[in-house]
């Protein structure tokens, strides 16, 4: 079984959509807009002349355009001619010859102008031609007599067609003229003979003509040849033998060149062409031709050989391709060498493309038409298809070379203007137009979209839009938090969001926000996150008897909100459910399985989102099954280990493994895993090298070099896996040189005047031979200089001495002791960047609101930023509050703008204050230097919210409100605001508003009624509006007594809580039952006894202790017993804690009549404070209460 990738085309479809979010934001046609050209011919518009002719033009502007053409650079009157006519709202030429007519009489030179009231767009100039396809001439050609051994050219010299015909050789009878080593046809058609065989003379030899457009075939007379030999009989066992000339009597001679002739030559070639050297050899044997390049190797990603190695071809030739190469022809008898000079020119290329100029009135811009070439084009500025010399003078644009300037542009400044870049190989031309408008922010799109994507995967979210000035645009999440930009966000230019990895919490409402100084626009997109779709059973490789019944599972996991579709191929190609087969939601089940079910089978898993694929493979044996329910009935187990491995076949760089399969346990073996182990890097350590079905027992193993191997095999069944066979003996194979080069070649400057080279190393089994090395290749980019080299054993090198910033070409190449890797691919580098010399210039400051302010900036010339430009950066500082008695951090704070821009927005700043503000270029070194300071000061803004509003209830009558002012005025406060609302449940009040001077921050409310309760809103006041406000409510009413206490909004009553109640109740229970207690004792008399007989026991001092009471007298003075009469006459505690004088208030016990004790049960705490060794039991309410009981 296998998981199998999405197909190669979902990858490909999403990078072709993220190669278009860089395009320019175009006008809405809805807006007043010049024309664009939108469709023309190709400049070389070549035609049938058995067709009507059509020259195509189509532009779009606002108001519609207006066409005409010219015609070898004069006005073409398409009035004047009856089969010429204009297509209807379009520029298109229709030639209508179906009334006669030679359409040769309309070749020549065409271009269109496209034309409104602002401005003209100009198409390229179209040369028609009318294809040609010439009859060939008649001729009567004699018998061409040759020598058999010699060399031949038989010439074609078709006649010349328009396009070139194409050349092929065939015999009168349309049979194929075989083509190999000797005989063989070039580029300019003719058929070479290497030598001439006897053979060569059993056919004859035609040249024929392919017509593209006419699809016509002309044939020219056939070649006759006649062979003269010195062996008459074509005796076809010599054709193989080893020394088919000497046998034949054929005299053998070193090669000598039949095209080119001579030992050296030159070739010019376009960049961006293909180039085609070509070098045809004669000679006996028939001569090998080999290629090369003078001082380097031929480019092996651009180069391939044709024509039996006779052609070299080198695809999209380039600057570097330019040099001397040369091809040799070598048989036994000697080599030669011819040498072809390669000039590489070049037709303009744009370095950069004019662009569309979208401005506001007031704003600069300009225009850049930047075209290289060989030799260097020069630049022809147009406006509205006239030279810009003759055009009436403006004050605001100024011509530097190949930019244009436009300054403080105004609406008549709007016109299309046409770059011409030529030299002697070609021309381009393009149409950029300046539009000056003044239009708020719109939106483009459809509103509140809805998005769905798969979890993980990566997502964009569009959101175009447009206005004038260009819009600065912002992306939030769910209406809040900061901009989205940067980590898993990306948002390019046209407006679009990229969310590079889906995840779970990414799902929400995307709201982007389009703002210019006129206004702002916005649109929503709802993005909603699915679960991926997953075969988590997937169908396993089964092996089946013919005639039993096969079953594949294939279990999905979906996500619930999407359509799930599950299919199935069959080799991969859909495979129709006949009688014999049963799909079910999770299952394929195959009745009686025949030969022709054998095959691989696909499980497709899908929704409109995702799809996932699961393949296994079905083999049918041909054997009688045995029953089933034998089967069944016998105990599976895991097989048998493999045994007796042998190695045979064994090859440079492959070696055929057999084994002895082992029992499988009533299970039948699924598969085999081959393993191997190596002795040099990893010894000891087993690697999977391949699967192979379990009804096979023998495979072929590919190797790879410098590798001492070691196998082992394991089976598999549905149980589980064997344990390893014994190993097999070992297999050296030899050493070879490296077939990768390392990857991720990267070339960085660490410093100003360097360049670290870097790249991952191979590792050890990529090696192929001992002492792995790499060869470091750099140079200047776009330079013809030779390439610096060095050999480095490590993963890095440094190239020291680097101009600041500047492209290298950089190459990798792995090298071991049996030799070099293959050509390295070329990675471009950048040397180290220094800080940037300039900076911004011409700084404009627009204040937008109270928070906000608009930047714009003229750029900076590239040469001075002396490395890749990460944004422009504004640097500002708030330096006072309007407001003099606040004080104010001057901390400075940071905006940035990436990229290449003119123009941002600098928020989040506070009203009625004074700002400075600075400007710098950043690229990856470090800020450059800043700017001329600007200052600017915000307006009055809204006031922050009051602090500390508190809503305190002292009665059931008022509510107390206090505050503070607010943090950030923002301004002058001019007032509170207060507005207030009762509530009882769900039943609301009228809204009552009080407005308070800025000084009062205290306000008393009487209540309506002691029931209700009230919500409280605050917000401070400056001339522009209400703030922030603050809300508060007041405290539930208590449900008893007045409450004393001050109330908040986090605060509550205790008396109104439960566990407070609980405790009352309880103590009040408790003094309950001591009065009752007291009450009792009273009327009893007599003894108190002091301590139960479980209590602890009187100590030996105590003068009562038999029954753990004692006596009293009715005389009041006389001292209680236990008790001894101080020094000046007072009662004194003995050592016992019993006494009840202690729990009385003063010294002296108080007694009734009756010798009842009336003193209250307290502790007495001066005898606790200074007597602690005495025991707690007299101190216990709890143990005084068991004492009187």
């Amino acid at each position: 079984m296998a998981r199998q990738q999405p197909p190669p085309w979902v990858h490909a479809a999403f990078l072709f959509c993220l190669l278009s979010l860089g395009r320019a934001i175009e006008i809405p046609m809805d807006l007043s807009q010049p024309p664009t050209i939108t469709k023309q011919s190709v400049k070389d518009h070549i035609v049938d002349p058995r067709d009507n002719i059509l020259i195509e033009c189509e532009a779009k502007g606002n108001p519609a355009p207006s066409f005409h053409w010219t015609r070898n650079s004069r006005f073409f009157n398409i009035a004047k001619d009856p089969r010429v006519s204009m297509r209807r709202r379009s520029g298109t030429l229709v030639i209508d010859f179906r009334s006669g007519g030679r359409p040769e009489e309309y070749e020549g030179e065409y271009q269109c102008f496209a034309r409104n009231k602002f401005g003209t767009a100009l198409s390229n100039r179209i040369r028609l031609q009318v294809s040609k396809s010439p009859l060939w001439p008649k001729e009567n050609l004699d018998p061409v007599v040759v020598q058999e051994g010699a060399p031949l050219t038989l010439q074609c010299n078709p006649p010349p067609g328009l396009p070139s015909p194409v050349i092929f050789w065939m015999s009168s009878s349309m049979e194929p003229i075989t083509q190999d080593k000797r005989v063989s046809q070039g580029h300019n058609g003719d058929l070479y003979f290497s030598n001439v065989m006897l053979q060569d003379m059993q056919t004859d030899y035609s040249c024929n003509a392919r017509f593209h457009f006419t699809h016509t075939i002309q044939q020219k007379n056939p070649f006759t040849l006649k062979v003269l030999t010195n062996h008459p009989y074509n005796d076809s066992s010599l054709r193989n033998h080893p020394d088919m000339y000497s046998a034949r009597g054929v005299a053998e001679r070193t090669p000598s060149f039949m095209y080119p002739q001579g030992t050296a030559s030159s070739q010019m070639v376009l960049r961006g062409m293909d180039l085609l050297l070509e070098c045809i050899a004669s000679g006996v044997p028939t001569p090998d031709i080999a290629w090369y390049k003078k001082g380097g190797d031929l480019p092996s990603d651009k180069a391939k050989f044709e024509n039996f190695n006779k052609a070299l071809r080198i695809t999209n030739v380039s600057e570097e391709d330019s040099g001397e190469y040369f091809c040799l022809a070598s048989n036994k008898m000697g080599s030669i060498r011819h040498t072809i000079s390669v000039r590489v020119k070049a037709a303009p290329y744009w370095l950069d493309e004019p662009k569309n100029l979208i401005l506001a009135p007031g704003e600069d811009g300009r225009l850049v038409c930047r075209a290289n070439g060989n030799p260097k084009p020069t630049v022809q500025w147009m406006v509205n298809g006239e030279p810009l010399q003759s055009a009436p003078p403006n004050p605001n644009r100024e011509v530097a070379g190949d930019t244009i300037i436009f300054r403080d542009t105004q609406i008549s400044s709007r016109a299309v203007y046409q770059c011409n870049t030529s030299n002697e190989h070609g021309y381009l031309l393009a149409n950029a137009f300046v539009s000056v408008l003044d239009v708020p922010p719109r939106m483009l799109s459809p509103r509140n979209q809805l998005i769905r994507v798969i979890l993980y995967n990566r997502t964009r979210l569009d959101c175009p839009f447009f206005g004038s000035p260009i819009p600065t645009l912002r992306w939030f999440k769910n209406g809040q938090g900061s901009n989205l930009d940067g980590g898993n966000y990306h948002v390019y230019e046209n407006g679009s969001l990229e969310i590079k990895m889906i995840r779970k919490e990414d799902q929400g409402i995307y709201t982007c926000v389009a703002t210019n100084i006129l206004g702002k626009a916005e649109n929503q997109v709802r993005l909603e996150v699915k679960d991926p779709t997953r075969i988590y059973r997937m169908p396993e490789d089964q092996i089946a008897k013919r005639g039993t019944t096969v079953q594949l599972e294939c279990r999905v996991k979906h996500d619930p909100s999407l359509k799930l579709t599950v299919s199935w191929l069959k080799d991969d190609e859909p495979l129709y459910i006949g009688n014999r087969m049963k799909k079910e939601e999770d299952s394929l089940t195959i009745f009686g399985v025949a030969e022709r079910d054998q095959g691989s089978y696909t499980c497709v898993a899908s929704t409109e989102l995702d799809q996932d694929l699961a393949k296994a493979y079905l083999t049918v044996l041909a054997d009688q099954a045995t029953p089933t329910n034998r089967l069944a009935a016998l105990p599976k187990g895991r097989p048998d280990r493999p045994r007796d491995l042998e190695l045979t076949d064994l090859a440079e760089r492959s070696v055929r493994l057999t084994w002895i399969p082992g029992d499988d346990n009533n299970s039948p073996i699924t598969d085999y895993v081959v393993q191997f182990e190596e002795d040099q890097f990893q010894p000891g350590v087993w690697h999977d090298h391949s699967k192979f079905p379990g009804s096979v027992n023998s495979a072929v193993l590919r190797l790879s070099p410098y590798v001492n191997y070691q196998f082992r095999v394991i089976a598999v069944n549905e149980v589980g896996s064997s344990h390893p066979s014994l190993p097999s003996e070992r297999y050296r194979t030899s050493g070879a040189p490296p077939e990768s080069n390392p990857s991720d070649v990267k070339g960085e400057g660490t410093r100003k005047n360097n360049m670290e080279i870097t790249w991952t190393p191979m590792n050890a089994t990529s090696a192929f031979g001992p002492n792995l090395r790499y060869i470091v290749k750099w140079r200047r980019r776009e330079t013809r200089e030779t390439w610096n080299n060095v050999t480095v054993w490590g993963s890095r090198y440094v190239v020291g001495q680097t101009p600041v910033y500047v492209p290298y070409e950089i190459r990798v190449q792995a090298e071991n002791d049996f030799g070099k890797g293959p050509e390295p691919d070329t990675v471009i580098g950048y040397s180290g960047e220094d800080y940037p010399r300039a900076a911004p210039t011409d700084v404009k400051i627009r204040v937008l609101n109270s928070t906000a302010i608009s930047l714009q900036w003229n750029r900076v010339y590239s040469d001075t930023v002396q490395g890749q430009l990460r944004e422009y950066r504004a640097y500002y500082w708030r330096e006072s509050s309007l407001l003099k008695s606040l004080w104010v951090s001057q901390k400075r704070q940071q905006a940035g703008f990436p990229g290449d821009r003119l123009r941002g927005v600098v928020s989040r700043l506070f009203p009625y204050s004074n700002y400075k503000l600075e400007m710098v270029v950043v690229n990856g070194r470090g800020d450059g230097p800043r700017s001329e300071a600007k200052e600017f000061t915000t307006p009055e803004g809204v006031p922050s919210a009051p602090r500390r509003f508190r809503v305190r209830q002292p009665n059931l009558e008022t509510i107390n409100l206090e505050w503070d002012h607010p943090e950030h005025p923002n301004g002058i406060l001019i007032g509170y605001t207060l507005k207030y609302v009762a509530f009882n449940g769900t039943k609301v009040g009228k809204q009552i508003v009080e407005n308070f001077s800025p000084n009062q921050t205290k306000f008393t409310m009487q209540r309506a009624d002691p029931v209700s309760r009230y919500r409280f809103s605050l917000s401070a006041r400056t001339q522009v509006g209400s703030g922030e406000a603050v809300t508060e409510e007041s405290p539930a009413p208590p449900n008893e007594a007045t409450p004393t206490a001050a109330y908040t909004n986090n605060q509550a009553d205790i008396a109104t809580q439960g566990w407070f109640i609980g405790l009352m109740c309880a103590i009040a229970l408790l003094v309950l039952i001591l009065l009752i207690v007291c009450f009792i004792k009273r009327s009893r008399g007599g003894k108190y006894p002091v301590r139960e007989k479980k209590d602890v026991p009187l100590g030996p001092e105590d003068p009562k202790e038999e029954d753990g009471s004692f006596d009293y007298s009715d005389e009041d003075n006389k001292p209680l017993q236990g008790s001894q009469t101080s020094l000046d006459g007072t009662i004194k505690q003995q050592e016992s804690d019993d006494s009840l004088v202690d729990y009385g208030e003063g010294g002296e016990g108080q007694f009734n009549e009756d010798g009842s004790f009336i003193g209250q049960y307290t502790v007495k705490k001066d005898k606790e404070e200074t007597e602690g060794n005495e025991s707690s039991e007299a101190t216990s309410p709890v143990n005084a209460i068991y004492s009187l009981a």
